[in-house]
């Protein structure tokens, strides 16, 4: 499922909710004999022989956005623009269930499930120092102001709700009503993470803190500042007792969370690296030089780019999850404002990813970190 914002009516910021069903060939796959697991064949490509992994040749507009559909003022209908009046390119498979409404002409920057409730609510953050609580049943959402302060991320964790916020971490705990303040950061917290039992953050300074949440006096107590980033630390994962931080410094710092040291700095991408994800045993990387990268650990246990993926984009976000036969799909939020599907092999260093459709979003650029 994939959450994505357009502006409606000019005034508002609105979340769109989208479900995967299950892996189809997409609709204007033309070449015979092809099926789902191919690459797809672009419609426009006209060529005798052509596969879709060959060159097309000059793009048709078609396979473009109207960038005044985008902005909502086309005055065309979808058949007579010679642009694309379409959420989805390659596929019928996935559904439109809700549009929220509610932050007003600004960003979202943090949506959260709370894990725990099972009540249908979602979290969503924004720009315009708002929280809201969403009934995903009625559409219906509760305003949580925050004084002015401005939230740079959301995550939700058991009954807590964490945010980001200039100079500190707010946390609710959705079931006691408790409401913490972790003190510590130094500037915007633009990234939040659970590991081993810690909450950490990664702030505007560059540096990434830890916290310790004890149970007998109900508080977060710091654990530790982990320092090495020379720019702000935009991006979190973490497993098997590591943190993977990426930075607008381009880097990927490794970080040993049993000593809190950091053990490799991977410097293969050239901007600012916006996204993290670990699947199985690989880490997948995003960043605004338009790659999606895949490490795999070598014999010595150092991690290596088995893989690259480019996109024409800059990529601002990865997320991955399974469709209702199990298959492994990876989503790439873009800034060309789509998002794209992929399969995701099972041996993934083996294989490229394989695009499944595209989902444009109808809203104006996201603005990257500066």
């Amino acid at each position: 499922m994939e959450i994505i914002s357009k502006p409606a009516g000019g005034n508002k910021r609105s979340s769109y909710i989208y479900t995967h069903t299950r892996n189809r060939l997409p609709n204007h796959c033309k070449r015979v004999g092809a099926t789902a697991t191919d690459g797809w064949l672009p419609s426009h490509c006209k060529r005798v022989g052509a596969t879709a992994t060959d060159g097309c040749g000059p793009k048709n507009i078609r396979d473009k956005a109207c960038p005044y559909w985008l902005a909502g003022n086309c005055k065309h209908a979808g058949d007579d623009c010679k642009y694309l009046h379409s959420h989805v390119i390659g596929g019928s498979d996935v559904t439109f269930l809700t549009k929220l409404v509610g932050h007003d002409n600004k960003p979202i920057r943090g949506i959260a499930f709370p894990s725990h409730s099972g009540t249908g609510r979602l979290c969503s953050a924004g720009d315009d120092n708002k929280l809201i609580i969403w009934d995903c049943q009625t559409g219906q959402g509760t305003d949580m102001p925050l004084n002015g302060e401005e939230i740079g991320c959301l995550l939700s964790e058991g009954p807590w709700l964490f945010a980001g916020l200039p100079n500190a971490v707010r946390a609710w705990n959705t079931l006691t009503l408790t409401e913490l303040t972790l003190d510590g950061p130094r500037g915007q917290v633009h990234t939040l993470a659970v590991a081993s039992g810690m909450l950490l953050a990664g702030t505007h300074d560059g540096s990434i803190l830890a916290w310790k949440f004890n149970a007998a006096s109900n508080t977060f107590e710091p654990a530790a500042s982990l320092a090495g980033h020379t720019r702000r630390v935009v991006s979190l994962a973490s497993g098997a007792d590591r943190l993977y931080s990426g930075s607008m410094d381009h880097t990927i710092r490794v970080w040993d969370l049993e000593t809190f040291q950091c053990i490799q700095t991977l410097r293969d991408h050239t901007s600012v690296v916006m996204s993290l994800l670990l699947w199985d045993q690989f880490l997948l990387s995003c960043s605004l030089d338009n790659t999606v990268k895949v490490w795999a650990a070598t014999s010595s246990g150092a991690l290596e780019v088995t893989y690259t993926h480019n996109e024409q984009h800059g990529v601002l976000a990865l997320c991955g999850m399974n469709d209702d036969q199990a298959k492994p799909l990876l989503l790439c939020s873009c800034n060309d404002n789509s998002v794209r599907l992929y399969d995701l092999p099972s041996k993934i260093k083996s294989y490229r990813l394989l695009l499944a459709m595209v989902i444009y979003l109808e809203s104006g650029r996201p603005r990257p970190a500066n």
